[in-house]
C-alpha cells in the first residue's frame, strides 16, 4: 500500500452534517497533497433509514463544496461496487472463512435472553458483556438450531487478556483493555454486517491506506484492529480528528444554527468559504493567515498539524470569511449567484433581459461591500425594486422629526427635477450647489434625502443609489417621504 488511497463513507440517512464535510475534506485534501487517491464509498447496509435523496443530497453537496472523488458512486473503479449494500457476498466469504477457522462462531442467544442479561447486569450496577455463551457449541448444535429455524448472529471470537493498542497518527499511542469487549456481532441476523466488520473488509478490499476520521470513531478502532487481525490483513494507519463543538462547548446540533452544508449553501454562503473554514475547524496551517486559496490548502496541509483538542463552531468568523470572499469575488459572478434569491421573491424575472440584467449589475455592485452572505443580498437591494418600505424608526426619530426636514425635501424634490442628466456625478454636483443654496449641512441633506429614498439611515452612497432608480423614481420617493411628513404633523 505504497500509494496514499483513503475513503469517505458516508451513510445516507440525512444531510451532510459539516462534521462529516470536515471529515471528507481532510481526507481529498491528504489525498491531493500526496497524490494519492479519494475514495467515496456508500455505507448503505441501514436499510430502514437509508435513502435515494439522501444519498443524492451527500452527493450533491460534495460537488458544491468541489470535493471530487477519483473512484466511488457515478465514477466507478477498480475496487467497486462503492455501495456497501451490493458487497454482501464479500463479506458472506470473510464470515465463512472467518468461521472455518475458529476466529468467529454461530450465536443463538435470542432477544430476550439477551435482554434479560443486560437488566440483571443493570441491576448489580455493571455494564453488560455477552457471556459468551455460544463460544463452544459444536457444529452439530448450531446444525440442529439452524434446521429449527433459529437464526444467529455471527461474533468473533475476541482475546480476553492483554491490549489492543491503536497507533494514531494524531493522538499517539491509545491503549484499550481486552478484557473490556465481549464477542460482538459481525454478521446480524438479517444476513447483514455490522459497520465495524463490513468497514475493515471494504478498507483491505479497497487497498486504503489511511483511515481518517471523527474522534467519535476511535472507540470502534480497537474493535476493527481486532477483526483485521482475525482475517489477517495489514492495518491502516488511523487518524482521529477532534470533533466540533458549539460556542458553549456542548455538542452541536441545530439548535445552534445551520448544521448541514445544504443549509449554508441556501443561506448563501460560497463553497470555498465553506471549504477555508471547515479547514481550520481542527487544522493549524503555518502562520497567522486564515484566509487560503484551496491551492495553499492543499500546499500547507499534514496531519502532523491536525489538533488533538476540539473545534470549536464560531458562525461569526464564517460569516465574516464570506464577507470577505463576496468582496473579493468577481462582479459578474456575485450577480450570477444572487440571481435565484432574488427571482424567489419576485424582484427579478426568470428569465432578465439585457436591460434587467445590466440594473441587477449596478445594484449588486452598489451593496456588495455590506453584505455577507447571499441571502442578505435580499434585503440589501429591497428598496431597488420595492416602494412598500417602511421607514426605520430610528431614522424617523433622528432624521424627520427635526424641525424643517419636510421643507428641505420639497426644495430638494424641487431642484432635482430640473437636471437635464440624473448620472451620479451630476446629482453630486447638484447637491453640492443645493446645500450652499439651502444653506444646510451636507450630512443634513444626505441623510433625509437617504431616508426618504431608502427607508434607511444606512446604505451604498447616496449618488449611486439615486443614479440606479433614476429621476421619475427618486422625485416620486421623495414625494412619498414628504406627504408621510405632513401627515404625521397632523395627528
Amino acid at each position: 500500500m505504497a500509494k496514499v488511497r483513503v475513503r469517505f463513507a458516508p451513510s445516507p440517512t440525512g444531510d451532510l452534517h459539516i462534521g462529516g464535510a470536515r471529515t471528507a475534506l481532510f481526507n481529498w485534501l491528504f489525498a491531493r497533497k500526496k497524490q494519492g487517491t479519494f475514495v467515496l464509498r456508500i455505507d448503505d447496509t441501514d436499510l430502514e433509514r437509508s435513502t435515494s435523496k439522501s444519498l443524492q443530497g451527500i452527493l450533491d453537496s460534495l460537488n458544491w463544496l468541489g470535493l471530487d472523488w477519483d473512484e466511488g458512486p457515478l465514477k466507478g473503479g477498480a475496487f467497486g461496487p462503492y455501495y456497501q449494500s451490493e458487497r454482501r457476498e464479500i463479506y458472506q466469504k470473510e464470515i465463512e472463512r472467518l468461521l472455518k477457522n475458529g476466529k468467529a462462531y454461530y450465536c443463538f442467544c435470542s432477544t430476550e435472553e439477551l435482554a434479560a442479561a443486560r437488566d440483571a447486569a443493570k441491576k448489580e450496577g455493571k455494564s453488560h458483556l455477552y457471556s459468551g455463551r455460544c463460544r463452544n457449541l459444536t457444529a452439530e448444535q448450531c446444525q440442529r438450531f439452524i434446521k429449527e429455524g433459529r437464526k444467529p448472529v455471527v461474533r468473533l471470537r475476541t482475546p480476553k487478556e492483554g491490549l489492543t493498542v491503536v497507533e494514531d497518527l494524531i493522538r499517539g499511542k491509545v491503549s484499550f483493555e481486552n478484557n473490556l469487549f465481549d464477542d460482538f456481532i459481525l454478521l446480524k441476523s438479517n444476513k447483514w454486517p455490522t459497520y465495524n466488520f463490513a468497514s475493515v473488509v471494504d478498507d483491505y478490499q479497497m487497498q486504503i491506506s489511511h483511515v481518517i476520521r471523527a474522534e467519535e470513531h476511535l472507540s470502534n478502532t480497537p474493535k476493527q484492529i481486532l477483526i483485521a487481525r482475525a482475517l489477517g490483513y495489514p492495518l491502516p494507519g488511523f487518524a482521529h480528528v477532534p470533533m466540533i463543538l458549539a460556542p458553549d462547548r456542548s455538542k452541536l446540533s441545530k439548535r445552534h444554527g445551520a448544521i448541514s452544508v445544504e443549509e449554508f449553501r441556501k443561506q448563501g454562503y460560497l463553497p470555498e468559504v465553506m471549504i477555508n473554514y471547515l479547514a481550520l475547524l481542527g487544522w493549524s496551517p503555518p502562520g497567522e493567515e486564515e484566509l487560503f486559496s484551496i491551492e495553499q490548502i492543499i500546499a500547507d496541509f499534514s496531519l502532523e498539524q491536525i489538533s488533538k483538542t476540539a473545534a470549536i463552531y464560531d458562525l461569526k468568523k464564517l460569516t465574516w470569511m464570506n464577507g470577505h470572499y463576496l468582496r473579493k469575488s468577481s462582479l459578474e459572478r456575485i450577480v450570477q449567484l444572487s440571481v435565484p434569491y432574488l427571482q424567489e421573491t419576485g424582484y427579478i424575472s426568470r428569465k432578465p433581459d439585457e436591460t434587467e440584467h445590466k440594473k441587477l449589475k449596478a445594484i449588486i455592485n452598489a451593496v456588495r461591500e455590506r453584505v455577507r452572505t447571499l441571502a442578505e443580498v435580499v434585503d440589501a437591494v429591497e428598496y431597488f425594486y420595492t416602494d412598500g418600505f417602511t421607514y426605520e424608526e430610528k431614522g424617523v426619530r433622528k432624521v424627520f422629526q427635526k424641525e424643517g426636514v419636510r421643507e428641505l425635501l420639497i426644495a430638494t424634490k424641487s431642484y432635482l427635477s430640473t437636471l437635464e442628466r440624473f448620472d451620479v456625478e451630476s446629482v453630486e454636483a447638484a447637491y453640492s450647489q443645493l446645500r450652499e443654496k439651502l444653506g444646510v449641512s451636507a450630512g443634513r441633506l444626505i441623510q433625509a434625502t437617504r431616508l426618504a429614498l431608502t427607508g434607511r439611515t444606512q446604505g451604498p452612497g447616496l449618488f449611486e443609489i439615486m443614479a440606479i432608480l433614476g429621476q421619475e423614481k427618486t422625485l416620486q420617493r421623495l414625494e412619498r417621504a414628504i406627504t408621510y411628513l405632513k401627515e404625521d404633523e397632523n395627528k
